[in-house]
């Protein structure tokens, strides 16, 4: 295969013959063969690659130009994909020239067992053999190992030992091989064009979101980039840095910490033979496997069907056409056509099941209109403390694991005030920056709830390192949902996890952005957001912990006030 256009059909006839040859186990290439190849290589001017298996079977004889060959897409590895594939190939280099910068490229991404130069002389003998192998982990974080060029006479490798050798050794020295857990294997992946900070702030994010599921983050790729590259997302440099990478440290799996497209997802499993998901899918199984009401699992499974949807196609030869007529252009349906109708037949199917829950939610708010209960409803970034908050505040046992979207389900309890006034407070499901927009069209039934409150209680995690842009990001959707006029109170949590100087910067930061006649929240990077906040808006920050129920008095007569008042007693952005 390759390039065969205008060679004599005598040639042909004895590259073929090359299929017939057998290799010793123990050799990398028989002398006879590496001249054999060597002649017809300088005959046909254009470089001849083998790939061999461990029993010595020639699986394929590739012919490239003079520069350069293409090795063609192989099947699966035989053991897996985190160990070496089991063929090495061996080809030739016209005018004696060693192994190059391709060569080390197709070691990585095809994983190799060996890749092996045969340097060809001005009257087509084999001059020399060069040869190169992945190796383990190692602290210098070599991703292979290169031998210098040496006589075909004088080269010594026990192929068959060495490559068994060199597996196991990679296999030991691979902590996720060693595992006795079933849980996945992942490697984190973050490209951008944003400053390394900001970077730096979204990858930690997503190795919470990925632990949070039982998945065990073996290492992390970062690459800024001006501009993404539009098929593969990574520079194709650092594509194999990710294979060597993701072969040394053992992962199943890659996880983006951006969205990609179909068809970037399929072109990126291709090259790397590895399952690869990214941010909005992680967040979708976050989702299914947190939620437990009938309203939520609806709302998850439509969000995943609508992701799903455009990746049909996309997916793998499973979906060619298969169930058509005669040639597959029939009046048969094809499986696609199938799926892809079922899944959109789903989709509606969901979509009235959450009219009617709408509905029946709607009949149920003139009954606490009549009672004139007020209602206050807890908001804020994932895993910022709602619902530990909401438990200390109504003695309730809800859910509160240190995970994100803990929540997702709304959870109403009642709250008695020092006043002796009852209301009824609202636990919700958490925000995070740049939300799927398919989850939020999923959860705008339960998130429209929120436009029922008297009074939002943001809460917000006073430890977090991107606590500034968290409030951001919250404050942002909250005006997305047009509920920018509710009146809000902040409160920063575990602020008994800080030092008690900090948590004085905190509180005379607050307080000097209301006193000044209209400023906006300041990041701590000099950048601003959100809308101007004056001090008939907002005053200062509540910093409590919503472990210890001393600390929540002022929370309770902030929320008496501002039911009373009805001015928002702290907001930022």
């Amino acid at each position: 295969m390759g390039h065969l256009t205008g060679l004599k059909p005598g040639q042909v006839t004895r590259l073929e013959r090359l299929y017939r040859r057998r290799v010793p186990v123990e050799k990398v290439i028989s002398p006879e063969l590496a001249r054999s190849c060597t002649e017809l290589s300088h005959e046909i001017r254009r470089q001849i690659g083998l790939l061999i298996n461990r029993r010595g079977i020639i699986e394929s004889v590739i012919i490239g130009t003079d520069r350069q060959l293409v090795i063609p897409e192989l099947a699966r590895s035989r053991s897996g994909p985190r160990l070496l594939r089991g063929v090495r190939f061996v080809h030739t280099h016209l005018n004696n020239q060693p192994l190059n910068k391709d060569d080390l490229t197709d070691l990585a991404m095809l994983r190799l067992d060996l890749m092996a130069v045969l340097g060809v002389g001005h009257g087509g003998e084999p001059i020399s053999i060069s040869l190169a192998h992945l190796v383990p982990p190692n602290p210098q974080g070599k991703a292979y190992e290169a031998w210098a060029p040496q006589s075909l006479q004088a080269f010594q490798c026990r192929c068959d030992q060495f490559v068994q050798s060199l597996e196991a050794e990679i296999s030991r020295a691979t902590p996720a091989l060693r595992r006795t857990d079933d849980g996945p294997s992942a490697l984190l992946v973050s490209v951008t064009a944003e400053r390394r900070s900001d970077q730096e702030e979204r990858l930690r994010e997503c190795q919470g979101l990925a632990t949070s599921q039982g998945i065990q983050v073996v290492g992390t790729v970062m690459q800024r980039l001006p501009r993404i590259n539009p098929k593969y997302v990574l520079g194709v440099g650092k594509i194999t840095e990710v294979i060597i990478h993701a072969l040394q440290s053992g992962a199943d799996l890659l996880i983006f910490d951006r969205d990609l497209t179909p068809a970037q997802i399929k072109a990126l499993s291709e090259m790397v033979e590895l399952k690869v998901i990214d941010r909005t899918q992680l967040i979708l199984d976050i989702f299914a496997s947190r939620a437990h009401s009938r309203a939520g699992k609806i709302q998850v499974e439509l969000a995943q069907l609508k992701y799903l949807l455009p990746r049909l196609s996309q997916s793998s030869t499973a979906f060619s056409r298969l169930g058509g007529g005669i040639g597959a252009r029939g009046p048969g349906e094809t499986k696609l056509e199938t799926d892809l109708r079922r899944v959109r037949d789903r989709i509606h199917h969901l979509e009235r099941e959450l009219k009617d829950l709408d509905r029946q939610r709607e009949q149920q708010r003139p009954r606490r209109l009549r009672q004139g209960t007020p209602m206050v409803s807890i908001v804020g970034y994932t895993n910022a403390g709602k619902s530990t908050l909401l438990n200390t505040l109504t003695r309730s046992c809800v859910s509160a694991r240190s995970r994100p979207f803990e929540t997702l389900d709304t959870v109403k309890r009642r709250l008695r005030l020092h006043s002796g006034r009852h209301v009824i407070l609202t636990d919700t499901v958490g925000f995070i920056r740049d939300l799927p927009q398919d989850l939020l069209e999923a959860f705008r039934t339960t998130l429209d709830e929120l436009h029922q409150a008297d009074v939002l209680v943001h809460v917000v995690d006073a430890t977090a390192p991107d606590r500034d842009q968290q409030i951001l990001v919250v404050e942002g959707l909250l005006r997305e949902l047009d509920l920018q006029h509710v009146t809000r109170i902040l409160v920063m949590n575990k602020c008994d996890q800080l030092p008690t100087e900090d948590v004085d910067v905190l509180e005379r930061r607050f307080r000097a952005c209301s006193e000044r006649p209209s400023t906006s929240l300041t990041l701590r990077s000099g950048r601003t957001g959100g809308e101007a906040v004056g001090p008939e808006r907002s005053r200062r920050a509540l910093c409590v912990s919503a472990l210890r129920k001393e600390t929540l008095a002022p929370l309770r007569d902030a929320i008496a006030g501002a039911l009373e008042s009805g001015v928002p007693v702290a907001e930022a952005g």
